[in-house]
């Protein structure tokens, strides 16, 4: 499992031997529950259980509310109303989750954000990075194609405007749009198409949550100080961790359940609040929204999307360096990608010697504007186009691309960081000095 000395499982009863020669599941589970943790883990260590919480929740609800959804233009809005008023609990499942899809991106940005101060994608960590990033990716689109179901006004149209993004690509685009959509525009093969890819992509997600543990397991966890735990023999690495079980299962479901709390007050108390009111009225080709948005955690990379317009000089550098290839619509595309391509490279952008931010006190600076540009990226992208919203977004977009693409790489040639610790157990007593051996 890890490369950190441990106990490993071992069977006594001879049906724990029987079973184990043939399919060793409950070593597995054994190796993983008691895997060595560093001890000095803090509370931001516990988005991983929630985010693993989520993934259950959307699966299990989504299946239930399966059994009553009708994926027909004609049938699809009904279906939902049906749901929410003739099924018994239906309201209560299709609020969970509605809203525990922004619960999993609310979990996924902190864990994201998270391991981009601690450093958790520097080596040998650079692969369970990729996968974490495969996985946003696929959130991203199962969130997508949730959105389109209950055939709202905001679920069609902005079905229309997103794939209408693929058509902005050059030579292939408008093929590939018409094979999305099943057809020359949104209608019943692509409500097919969206429910059925909505209903197999979870899955896939849950295979990629399996390997991104196997990973992660196999290098051992990060943690604050980003030094490694001592492998040098068992005794070593037992006063760097503890394991996994009881004691970081114990303090993650204490988080897990103060985060449900505050869910559950929302799911309870204000269900339509990150709803938008227009998904409310059935879908109508005739009749466009003055204000087309996507949910809200798509809005940062939306409002990335709209801020390389016709007028700005990068946009009209390109277009004429490629001969009108890359116009304004497919700069915008390839920004909004590119912004979280950048993030999934931050393993090799990043030069410093030193992992955790804690230590980089250059580097925090630059980190808590990164922070508050993503927040003020989410802000601007709910609002129209005009001046000053245009201003802030183009100017957010610069800073996120320079953030990767010039100051992480400039700052670990150029910043002079503090003394991480020596080891692990050295910082858990600095913190702790009272705790027992």
């Amino acid at each position: 499992m890890s490369g950190i000395p441990h106990d490993h499982y071992e069977p006594k009863t001879g049906f724990e031997k029987w079973l184990n020669k043939r399919l060793p599941v409950v070593g597995l589970l054994y190796d993983t529950l008691m895997i060595p943790t560093p001890k000095n883990l803090n509370w931001w260590w516990i988005w991983g259980i929630v985010l693993t919480f989520c993934l259950v929740m959307q699966i299990v609800t989504g299946i239930i509310l399966v059994m009553h959804y009708t994926p027909h233009v004609d049938m699809a809005f009904a279906s939902i109303e049906h749901i929410m008023r003739d099924v018994n609990g239906g309201h209560m499942l299709r609020y969970i989750h509605a809203n525990g899809a922004s619960l999993f991106f609310v979990a996924v940005y902190i864990h994201i954000f998270r391991g981009l101060f601690y450093g958790s994608y520097k080596a040998p960590r650079e692969v369970t990075w990729i996968i974490g990033m495969l996985i946003y990716l696929m959130m991203m689109a199962t969130g997508f194609l949730g959105y389109v179901l209950p055939w709202g006004q905001m679920s069609f149209w902005g079905a229309t405007v997103i794939t209408g993004l693929f058509g902005a690509i050059p030579f292939i685009g408008e093929g590939l749009q018409t094979w999305l959509l099943g057809g020359p525009a949104v209608d019943n093969a692509t409500l097919n198409r969206f429910f059925s890819l909505h209903y197999l992509l979870p899955f896939v997600i849950a295979a990629l949550v399996a390997v991104h543990i196997w990973a992660f397991h196999t290098t051992g966890n990060n943690n604050p100080t980003g030094v490694e735990v001592r492998r040098g023999s068992k005794e070593e690495a037992e006063k760097d961790t503890l394991p996994f079980w009881p004691y970081f299962v114990i303090k993650d479901l204490v988080g897990l359940g103060i985060v449900l709390i505050i869910f559950f007050a929302i799911v309870g108390f204000m269900p339509n609040y990150l709803g938008h009111p227009d998904n409310y009225i059935e879908a109508n080709p005739l009749a466009t929204p003055a204000h087309i948005v996507p949910e809200w955690y798509y809005l940062p990379f939306y409002a990335i999307l709209r801020a390389f317009t016709a007028d700005v000089w990068a946009v009209q550098a390109v277009s004429f360096l490629t001969g009108g290839i890359v116009d304004a619509k497919f700069f915008g595309v390839l920004a909004m990608f590119g912004a979280i391509f950048v993030m999934a490279l931050a393993p090799w952008l990043d030069t410093s010697s030193v992992r955790s931010g804690q230590y980089r006190p250059a580097f925090k600076w630059w980190f808590r504007l990164l922070v508050i540009d993503f927040i003020v990226l989410m802000w601007v992208g709910a609002r129209d186009t005009n001046f000053p919203h245009d201003w802030i977004s183009l100017i957010g977009a610069t800073y996120w691309f320079a953030y990767f693409l010039v100051i992480l790489p400039l700052l670990g040639l150029f910043e002079k960081p503090t003394t991480p610790p020596a080891t692990i157990e050295e910082d858990f007593k600095a913190h702790y000095p009272g705790a027992a051996e």
